[in-house]
Protein backbone atom coordinates (compact mmCIF):
# COMPACT_ATOMS: atom_id res chain seq x y z
CA UNK A 1 0.00 0.00 0.00
CA UNK A 2 1.24 3.46 -0.88
CA UNK A 3 2.14 5.70 2.02
CA UNK A 4 -1.05 7.22 3.45
CA UNK A 5 -1.49 9.28 6.58
CA UNK A 6 -1.85 6.46 9.14
CA UNK A 7 -0.48 8.73 11.87
CA UNK A 8 -3.41 11.07 11.32
CA UNK A 9 -6.02 8.33 11.15
CA UNK A 10 -4.80 6.12 13.99
CA UNK A 11 -2.75 8.03 16.55
CA UNK A 12 -3.28 11.80 16.29
CA UNK A 13 -5.58 13.07 19.10
CA UNK A 14 -9.11 13.52 17.78
CA UNK A 15 -9.31 17.33 18.26
CA UNK A 16 -6.09 17.81 16.29
CA UNK A 17 -7.02 15.23 13.63
CA UNK A 18 -10.48 16.75 13.16
CA UNK A 19 -9.08 20.27 12.84
CA UNK A 20 -6.50 19.10 10.30
CA UNK A 21 -9.20 17.50 8.15
CA UNK A 22 -12.00 19.96 8.79
CA UNK A 23 -10.39 23.38 8.48
CA UNK A 24 -9.04 22.98 4.92
CA UNK A 25 -12.35 21.45 3.87
CA UNK A 26 -14.35 24.35 5.31
CA UNK A 27 -11.99 26.88 3.73
CA UNK A 28 -12.22 25.10 0.40
CA UNK A 29 -16.02 25.01 0.64
CA UNK A 30 -16.15 28.71 1.49
CA UNK A 31 -13.97 29.61 -1.45
CA UNK A 32 -16.28 27.60 -3.72
CA UNK A 33 -19.17 29.66 -2.36
CA UNK A 34 -17.11 32.81 -2.79
CA UNK A 35 -16.68 32.26 -6.50
CA UNK A 36 -20.37 31.39 -6.80
CA UNK A 37 -21.17 34.62 -4.97
CA UNK A 38 -18.73 36.43 -7.25
CA UNK A 39 -20.88 35.45 -10.24
CA UNK A 40 -23.94 36.85 -8.49
CA UNK A 41 -22.09 39.95 -7.27
CA UNK A 42 -20.61 40.96 -10.61
CA UNK A 43 -23.79 40.16 -12.54
CA UNK A 44 -25.69 42.15 -9.88
CA UNK A 45 -23.41 45.13 -10.57
CA UNK A 46 -25.12 45.37 -13.97
CA UNK A 47 -28.26 46.24 -11.94
CA UNK A 48 -30.26 44.18 -14.42
CA UNK A 49 -32.71 41.80 -12.74
CA UNK A 50 -32.98 39.75 -15.95
CA UNK A 51 -29.25 38.93 -15.90
CA UNK A 52 -29.39 38.18 -12.16
CA UNK A 53 -32.46 35.99 -12.63
CA UNK A 54 -30.63 34.00 -15.35
CA UNK A 55 -27.89 32.95 -12.90
CA UNK A 56 -30.55 32.08 -10.29
CA UNK A 57 -32.62 30.02 -12.70
CA UNK A 58 -29.60 28.00 -13.84
CA UNK A 59 -28.69 27.09 -10.24
CA UNK A 60 -30.73 23.85 -10.14
CA UNK A 61 -28.98 22.61 -13.29
CA UNK A 62 -25.61 23.33 -11.67
CA UNK A 63 -26.78 21.50 -8.55
CA UNK A 64 -27.60 18.50 -10.72
CA UNK A 65 -23.85 18.07 -11.15
CA UNK A 66 -23.76 17.28 -7.45
CA UNK A 67 -25.73 14.11 -8.16
CA UNK A 68 -22.74 12.83 -10.14
CA UNK A 69 -20.28 14.34 -7.64
CA UNK A 70 -21.94 12.39 -4.86
CA UNK A 71 -22.30 9.19 -6.82
CA UNK A 72 -18.62 8.96 -7.68
CA UNK A 73 -17.07 11.38 -5.18
CA UNK A 74 -18.86 10.45 -1.96
CA UNK A 75 -19.28 6.82 -3.01
CA UNK A 76 -15.66 6.25 -4.03
CA UNK A 77 -14.13 8.20 -1.15
CA UNK A 78 -16.26 6.30 1.38
CA UNK A 79 -15.16 3.00 -0.15
CA UNK A 80 -11.53 4.16 -0.17
CA UNK A 81 -11.55 5.27 3.48
CA UNK A 82 -13.05 1.99 4.64
CA UNK A 83 -10.59 0.03 2.52
CA UNK A 84 -7.69 2.05 3.96
CA UNK A 85 -8.85 1.12 7.46
CA UNK A 86 -8.90 -2.52 6.40
CA UNK A 87 -5.40 -2.23 4.76
CA UNK A 88 -6.84 -3.22 1.36
CA UNK A 89 -4.76 -1.24 -1.16
CA UNK A 90 -6.22 -2.96 -4.23
CA UNK A 91 -9.75 -1.85 -3.33
CA UNK A 92 -8.52 1.70 -2.70
CA UNK A 93 -6.98 1.97 -6.17
CA UNK A 94 -9.88 0.35 -8.01
CA UNK A 95 -12.42 2.50 -6.16
CA UNK A 96 -10.52 5.67 -7.10
CA UNK A 97 -10.29 4.62 -10.74
CA UNK A 98 -13.98 3.76 -10.87
CA UNK A 99 -14.83 7.18 -9.40
CA UNK A 100 -12.62 9.03 -11.87
CA UNK A 101 -13.75 7.35 -15.08
CA UNK A 102 -17.36 7.15 -13.95
CA UNK A 103 -17.42 10.92 -13.42
CA UNK A 104 -15.85 11.64 -16.83
CA UNK A 105 -18.33 9.42 -18.67
CA UNK A 106 -21.32 10.75 -16.74
CA UNK A 107 -20.26 14.38 -17.20
CA UNK A 108 -19.94 13.91 -20.96
CA UNK A 109 -23.37 12.30 -21.08
CA UNK A 110 -24.89 15.20 -19.13
CA UNK A 111 -23.34 17.69 -21.57
CA UNK A 112 -24.89 15.93 -24.55
CA UNK A 113 -28.31 15.65 -22.93
CA UNK A 114 -28.34 19.26 -21.75
CA UNK A 115 -27.41 20.47 -25.23
CA UNK A 116 -30.08 18.32 -26.88
CA UNK A 117 -32.85 19.35 -24.48
CA UNK A 118 -31.74 22.83 -23.44
CA UNK A 119 -34.98 24.64 -24.36
CA UNK A 120 -37.38 22.34 -22.48
CA UNK A 121 -34.92 22.16 -19.58
CA UNK A 122 -35.00 25.94 -19.20
CA UNK A 123 -38.80 25.89 -19.14
CA UNK A 124 -38.76 23.26 -16.38
CA UNK A 125 -36.31 25.43 -14.40
CA UNK A 126 -38.84 28.26 -14.39
CA UNK A 127 -37.50 30.41 -17.23
CA UNK A 128 -39.99 32.76 -18.92
CA UNK A 129 -39.68 34.66 -22.17
CA UNK A 130 -37.93 37.68 -20.67
CA UNK A 131 -35.21 35.58 -18.97
CA UNK A 132 -34.81 32.93 -21.71
CA UNK A 133 -31.92 34.43 -23.70
CA UNK A 134 -29.76 35.32 -20.70
CA UNK A 135 -30.34 31.93 -19.07
CA UNK A 136 -29.46 30.12 -22.30
CA UNK A 137 -26.22 32.09 -22.68
CA UNK A 138 -25.14 31.30 -19.11
CA UNK A 139 -26.04 27.60 -19.32
CA UNK A 140 -24.21 27.00 -22.58
CA UNK A 141 -20.87 27.73 -20.90
CA UNK A 142 -21.52 26.64 -17.33
CA UNK A 143 -23.65 23.55 -17.99
CA UNK A 144 -23.27 22.30 -21.57
CA UNK A 145 -19.52 22.87 -21.96
CA UNK A 146 -18.79 22.91 -18.24
CA UNK A 147 -20.26 19.62 -17.03
CA UNK A 148 -17.12 17.45 -17.24
CA UNK A 149 -14.60 19.85 -15.63
CA UNK A 150 -17.13 20.97 -13.02
CA UNK A 151 -17.84 17.39 -11.94
CA UNK A 152 -14.28 16.13 -12.24
CA UNK A 153 -12.90 18.98 -10.15
CA UNK A 154 -15.10 17.98 -7.18
CA UNK A 155 -14.64 14.23 -7.55
CA UNK A 156 -10.85 14.52 -7.64
CA UNK A 157 -10.99 16.59 -4.45
CA UNK A 158 -12.99 13.82 -2.77
CA UNK A 159 -10.51 11.16 -3.87
CA UNK A 160 -7.49 13.13 -2.65
CA UNK A 161 -9.19 13.96 0.66
CA UNK A 162 -9.99 10.30 1.33
CA UNK A 163 -6.27 9.61 1.86
CA UNK A 164 -6.04 12.38 4.42
CA UNK A 165 -4.68 15.04 2.05
CA UNK A 166 -7.41 17.53 2.96
CA UNK A 167 -5.15 20.54 2.40
CA UNK A 168 -4.24 19.52 -1.16
CA UNK A 169 -7.90 18.81 -1.94
CA UNK A 170 -8.83 22.31 -0.81
CA UNK A 171 -5.95 23.99 -2.63
CA UNK A 172 -7.01 22.30 -5.87
CA UNK A 173 -10.57 23.51 -5.48
CA UNK A 174 -9.49 26.99 -4.39
CA UNK A 175 -7.11 27.44 -7.32
CA UNK A 176 -10.02 27.34 -9.74
CA UNK A 177 -12.17 29.52 -7.52
CA UNK A 178 -9.62 32.32 -7.30
CA UNK A 179 -9.16 32.25 -11.07
CA UNK A 180 -12.94 32.52 -11.47
CA UNK A 181 -13.03 35.60 -9.24
CA UNK A 182 -10.30 37.21 -11.37
CA UNK A 183 -12.06 36.40 -14.64
CA UNK A 184 -15.59 37.40 -13.62
CA UNK A 185 -15.23 41.20 -13.89
CA UNK A 186 -13.25 40.83 -17.10
CA UNK A 187 -15.96 38.79 -18.81
CA UNK A 188 -19.13 40.20 -17.17
CA UNK A 189 -18.81 43.98 -16.78
CA UNK A 190 -19.09 46.70 -19.45
CA UNK A 191 -15.53 47.79 -18.64
CA UNK A 192 -14.39 44.34 -19.81
CA UNK A 193 -15.97 42.07 -22.44
CA UNK A 194 -19.52 43.03 -21.35
CA UNK A 195 -20.84 39.46 -21.70
CA UNK A 196 -23.22 39.64 -18.73
CA UNK A 197 -24.48 36.29 -17.45
CA UNK A 198 -22.75 34.50 -20.33
CA UNK A 199 -19.42 35.85 -19.07
CA UNK A 200 -20.11 34.38 -15.64
CA UNK A 201 -20.66 30.99 -17.25
CA UNK A 202 -17.45 31.25 -19.31
CA UNK A 203 -15.41 32.20 -16.23
CA UNK A 204 -16.82 29.19 -14.37
CA UNK A 205 -15.91 26.84 -17.23
CA UNK A 206 -12.31 28.06 -17.49
CA UNK A 207 -11.74 27.99 -13.73
CA UNK A 208 -12.97 24.40 -13.38
CA UNK A 209 -10.64 23.30 -16.18
CA UNK A 210 -7.76 24.95 -14.32
CA UNK A 211 -8.64 23.18 -11.05
CA UNK A 212 -8.70 19.81 -12.80
CA UNK A 213 -5.22 20.57 -14.13
CA UNK A 214 -3.98 21.14 -10.58
CA UNK A 215 -5.16 17.70 -9.48
CA UNK A 216 -3.62 16.00 -12.51
CA UNK A 217 -0.26 17.58 -11.73
CA UNK A 218 -0.57 16.72 -8.02
CA UNK A 219 -1.30 13.04 -8.68
CA UNK A 220 1.52 12.84 -11.21
CA UNK A 221 4.00 14.27 -8.68
CA UNK A 222 2.74 12.00 -5.87
CA UNK A 223 2.33 8.87 -7.99
CA UNK A 224 4.61 6.77 -5.76
CA UNK A 225 2.91 7.99 -2.56
CA UNK A 226 -0.74 7.62 -3.47
CA UNK A 227 -3.14 4.79 -4.20
CA UNK A 228 -5.03 7.01 -6.67
CA UNK A 229 -4.06 5.86 -10.15
CA UNK A 230 -5.72 7.43 -13.20
CA UNK A 231 -4.27 5.09 -15.84
CA UNK A 232 -7.02 3.22 -17.75
CA UNK A 233 -5.42 -0.10 -16.79
CA UNK A 234 -6.74 0.34 -13.24
CA UNK A 235 -10.31 0.85 -14.43
CA UNK A 236 -11.38 -2.72 -13.77
CA UNK A 237 -14.59 -2.46 -11.77
CA UNK A 238 -15.87 -5.66 -10.20
CA UNK A 239 -18.98 -6.48 -8.21
CA UNK A 240 -17.38 -5.52 -4.90
CA UNK A 241 -16.25 -2.11 -6.18
CA UNK A 242 -19.44 -1.25 -8.03
CA UNK A 243 -21.73 -2.28 -5.18
CA UNK A 244 -19.48 -0.69 -2.56
CA UNK A 245 -19.30 2.67 -4.36
CA UNK A 246 -22.88 2.74 -5.58
CA UNK A 247 -24.29 1.51 -2.26
CA UNK A 248 -23.25 4.86 -0.80
CA UNK A 249 -23.04 6.96 -3.96
CA UNK A 250 -26.49 6.29 -5.41
CA UNK A 251 -28.37 7.34 -2.25
CA UNK A 252 -26.12 10.42 -2.04
CA UNK A 253 -26.81 11.12 -5.71
CA UNK A 254 -30.55 10.75 -5.25
CA UNK A 255 -30.29 13.10 -2.29
CA UNK A 256 -28.86 15.81 -4.54
CA UNK A 257 -31.37 15.17 -7.31
CA UNK A 258 -34.09 15.66 -4.73
CA UNK A 259 -32.37 18.89 -3.69
CA UNK A 260 -32.57 20.02 -7.32
CA UNK A 261 -36.22 19.02 -7.41
CA UNK A 262 -36.88 21.01 -4.25
CA UNK A 263 -35.11 24.09 -5.63
CA UNK A 264 -36.98 23.78 -8.92
CA UNK A 265 -40.30 23.55 -7.10
CA UNK A 266 -39.34 26.60 -5.01
CA UNK A 267 -38.33 28.60 -8.12
CA UNK A 268 -41.62 27.77 -9.82
CA UNK A 269 -43.58 28.99 -6.81
CA UNK A 270 -41.37 32.09 -6.50
CA UNK A 271 -41.74 33.09 -10.17
CA UNK A 272 -45.41 33.85 -9.52
CA UNK A 273 -44.17 36.92 -7.62
CA UNK A 274 -42.19 38.27 -10.60
CA UNK A 275 -38.60 38.60 -11.85
CA UNK A 276 -37.58 40.64 -8.79
CA UNK A 277 -38.54 37.75 -6.51
CA UNK A 278 -36.69 35.23 -8.71
CA UNK A 279 -33.55 37.37 -8.64
CA UNK A 280 -33.94 37.83 -4.87
CA UNK A 281 -34.25 34.15 -4.07
CA UNK A 282 -31.13 33.42 -6.09
CA UNK A 283 -29.15 36.08 -4.22
CA UNK A 284 -30.54 34.88 -0.86
CA UNK A 285 -29.48 31.34 -1.72
CA UNK A 286 -25.96 32.52 -2.49
CA UNK A 287 -25.67 34.33 0.86
CA UNK A 288 -27.17 31.31 2.62
CA UNK A 289 -24.59 29.07 0.97
CA UNK A 290 -21.83 30.60 3.12
CA UNK A 291 -23.04 29.21 6.48
CA UNK A 292 -24.41 26.16 4.69
CA UNK A 293 -20.96 25.30 3.32
CA UNK A 294 -19.38 25.85 6.73
CA UNK A 295 -21.77 23.23 8.11
CA UNK A 296 -21.26 20.93 5.14
CA UNK A 297 -17.47 21.32 5.10
CA UNK A 298 -17.24 20.67 8.82
CA UNK A 299 -19.26 17.46 8.61
CA UNK A 300 -17.80 16.19 5.32
CA UNK A 301 -14.23 16.98 6.29
CA UNK A 302 -14.24 14.26 8.95
CA UNK A 303 -15.67 11.56 6.66
CA UNK A 304 -12.27 9.91 5.95
CA UNK A 305 -11.53 9.67 9.68
CA UNK A 306 -15.02 8.35 10.51
CA UNK A 307 -14.91 5.72 7.76
CA UNK A 308 -11.37 4.66 8.64
CA UNK A 309 -12.17 4.38 12.38
CA UNK A 310 -15.32 2.40 11.68
CA UNK A 311 -13.57 -0.09 9.40
CA UNK A 312 -10.57 -0.38 11.74
CA UNK A 313 -13.00 -1.03 14.65
CA UNK A 314 -11.74 1.92 16.68
CA UNK A 315 -15.02 2.71 18.44
CA UNK A 316 -13.51 5.25 20.87
CA UNK A 317 -12.08 7.41 18.06
CA UNK A 318 -15.29 7.01 16.06
CA UNK A 319 -17.48 8.26 18.91
CA UNK A 320 -15.10 11.02 20.03
CA UNK A 321 -14.86 12.38 16.48
CA UNK A 322 -18.64 12.74 16.11
CA UNK A 323 -19.10 14.34 19.54
CA UNK A 324 -16.22 16.77 19.04
CA UNK A 325 -17.63 18.01 15.74
CA UNK A 326 -21.12 18.46 17.18
CA UNK A 327 -19.87 20.40 20.20
CA UNK A 328 -17.62 22.59 18.07
CA UNK A 329 -19.89 23.31 15.11
CA UNK A 330 -23.38 23.64 16.59
CA UNK A 331 -22.74 26.84 18.62
CA UNK A 332 -20.73 28.38 15.77
CA UNK A 333 -23.39 27.78 13.13
CA UNK A 334 -26.12 29.06 15.45
CA UNK A 335 -24.29 32.36 15.96
CA UNK A 336 -23.82 32.75 12.20
CA UNK A 337 -27.50 32.02 11.58
CA UNK A 338 -28.58 34.67 14.10
CA UNK A 339 -26.28 37.23 12.44
CA UNK A 340 -27.69 36.50 8.98
CA UNK A 341 -31.25 36.69 10.31
CA UNK A 342 -30.67 40.12 11.87
CA UNK A 343 -28.74 41.64 8.95
CA UNK A 344 -30.64 39.99 6.09
CA UNK A 345 -31.45 43.12 4.02
CA UNK A 346 -27.95 44.64 4.26
CA UNK A 347 -26.46 41.33 3.13
CA UNK A 348 -28.77 41.20 0.10
CA UNK A 349 -28.03 44.87 -0.59
CA UNK A 350 -24.37 44.04 -1.15
CA UNK A 351 -25.33 42.31 -4.39
CA UNK A 352 -28.03 44.51 -5.87
CA UNK A 353 -29.51 47.92 -5.06
CA UNK A 354 -33.07 47.54 -6.36
CA UNK A 355 -35.38 48.02 -3.33
CA UNK A 356 -37.93 45.38 -4.36
CA UNK A 357 -35.21 42.74 -4.82
CA UNK A 358 -33.62 43.65 -1.48
CA UNK A 359 -36.98 43.46 0.28
CA UNK A 360 -37.80 40.03 -1.13
CA UNK A 361 -34.23 38.84 -0.51
CA UNK A 362 -34.38 39.74 3.18
CA UNK A 363 -37.57 37.74 3.61
CA UNK A 364 -36.13 34.74 1.81
CA UNK A 365 -32.76 34.78 3.59
CA UNK A 366 -34.39 34.76 7.03
CA UNK A 367 -36.36 31.68 6.06
CA UNK A 368 -33.27 29.89 4.76
CA UNK A 369 -30.98 30.53 7.75
CA UNK A 370 -33.62 29.65 10.36
CA UNK A 371 -32.99 25.95 9.68
CA UNK A 372 -29.17 26.00 9.95
CA UNK A 373 -28.66 24.59 13.48
CA UNK A 374 -31.01 21.72 12.68
CA UNK A 375 -29.36 21.19 9.31
CA UNK A 376 -25.94 20.82 10.93
CA UNK A 377 -27.13 17.82 12.93
CA UNK A 378 -28.80 16.41 9.82
CA UNK A 379 -25.56 16.82 7.82
CA UNK A 380 -23.54 15.17 10.58
CA UNK A 381 -25.84 12.15 10.68
CA UNK A 382 -25.91 11.75 6.89
CA UNK A 383 -22.12 12.20 6.69
CA UNK A 384 -21.64 9.36 9.17
CA UNK A 385 -24.08 7.14 7.25
CA UNK A 386 -22.13 7.76 4.04
CA UNK A 387 -18.75 7.25 5.72
CA UNK A 388 -19.59 3.82 7.11
CA UNK A 389 -21.47 2.48 4.10
CA UNK A 390 -25.04 2.90 5.37
CA UNK A 391 -26.37 4.27 2.10
CA UNK A 392 -29.96 3.20 2.78
CA UNK A 393 -30.20 5.43 5.83
CA UNK A 394 -28.95 8.49 3.92
CA UNK A 395 -31.47 7.73 1.14
CA UNK A 396 -34.32 7.57 3.66
CA UNK A 397 -33.25 10.95 5.02
CA UNK A 398 -33.18 12.44 1.52
CA UNK A 399 -36.70 11.20 0.74
CA UNK A 400 -38.02 12.42 4.07
CA UNK A 401 -36.35 15.81 3.64
CA UNK A 402 -37.69 16.73 0.22
CA UNK A 403 -40.61 14.51 -0.77
CA UNK A 404 -42.30 13.90 2.58
CA UNK A 405 -41.52 17.15 4.42
CA UNK A 406 -40.09 20.10 2.47
CA UNK A 407 -42.04 20.13 -0.80
CA UNK A 408 -45.44 19.72 0.92
CA UNK A 409 -44.36 22.46 3.34
CA UNK A 410 -43.56 24.77 0.38
CA UNK A 411 -47.08 24.28 -0.97
CA UNK A 412 -48.72 24.79 2.42
CA UNK A 413 -46.66 27.82 3.47
CA UNK A 414 -47.20 29.49 0.10
CA UNK A 415 -50.96 29.08 0.53
CA UNK A 416 -50.94 30.48 4.07
CA UNK A 417 -48.11 33.03 4.20
CA UNK A 418 -47.28 33.60 0.50
CA UNK A 419 -43.75 34.94 -0.19
CA UNK A 420 -43.18 35.78 3.48
CA UNK A 421 -43.25 32.15 4.59
CA UNK A 422 -42.33 29.95 1.65
CA UNK A 423 -38.61 29.64 2.43
CA UNK A 424 -39.28 28.39 5.98
CA UNK A 425 -40.15 25.00 4.46
CA UNK A 426 -36.56 23.84 4.99
CA UNK A 427 -36.79 24.53 8.70
CA UNK A 428 -39.86 22.31 8.96
CA UNK A 429 -37.97 19.40 7.40
CA UNK A 430 -34.62 19.90 9.12
CA UNK A 431 -36.02 20.21 12.66
CA UNK A 432 -37.62 16.78 12.35
CA UNK A 433 -34.57 15.19 10.69
CA UNK A 434 -32.21 16.63 13.31
CA UNK A 435 -34.03 14.74 16.07
CA UNK A 436 -34.10 11.54 14.02
CA UNK A 437 -30.41 11.93 13.14
CA UNK A 438 -29.33 12.22 16.77
CA UNK A 439 -31.33 9.11 17.67
CA UNK A 440 -29.75 7.06 14.87
CA UNK A 441 -26.21 8.27 15.63
CA UNK A 442 -26.60 7.18 19.24
CA UNK A 443 -27.78 3.78 18.04
CA UNK A 444 -24.84 3.36 15.63
CA UNK A 445 -22.34 4.19 18.39
CA UNK A 446 -24.06 1.80 20.79
CA UNK A 447 -24.08 -1.00 18.19
CA UNK A 448 -20.41 -0.41 17.39
CA UNK A 449 -19.43 -0.56 21.05
CA UNK A 450 -21.54 -3.65 21.70
CA UNK A 451 -20.85 -5.83 18.68
CA UNK A 452 -18.14 -6.62 16.12
CA UNK A 453 -18.14 -5.01 12.68
CA UNK A 454 -18.10 -7.23 9.56
CA UNK A 455 -14.70 -7.44 7.79
CA UNK A 456 -13.68 -4.18 6.10
CA UNK A 457 -16.80 -2.45 7.38
CA UNK A 458 -18.21 -2.74 3.84
CA UNK A 459 -21.81 -3.51 4.68
CA UNK A 460 -25.33 -2.22 4.36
Amino acid sequence: MANVNEELFERTPIPKAVRKLMIPTIIGSLVVVLYSIADTLFVGMLNDEIQSAAVSLAAPAMLAFNAVNNLFGVGSSSMMSRALGAKDADTVTKSASFGFYGSVISGALMSVLCFAFLEPLMVVLGTVSETMDATRAYMMWAVVFGAVPSILNVVLAYLVRSEGASLHASIGTMSGCFLNIILDPIFILPQGLNMGAAGAGLATFISNCFACGYFFVLLAVKRSKTNIKLSPKYFRPNKKIVFGVCGVGIPASIQNLLNVTGMTVLNNFIKAYGAAAVAAVGIAQKVYMVPLQIALGGTQGIMPLVGYSYSAKKSDRFKECILFVARLMLPAITVIAVGCFIFAEPLIGIFIKKPDVVSYGGLFLRGFVFCLPFMLLDFLAVGVFQSVGMGKKSLVFAILRKIVLEIPAIVLLDMIFHAEGITYAGAVAESILAVLGVVLLRRIVADMEGSSIPPNGLQK
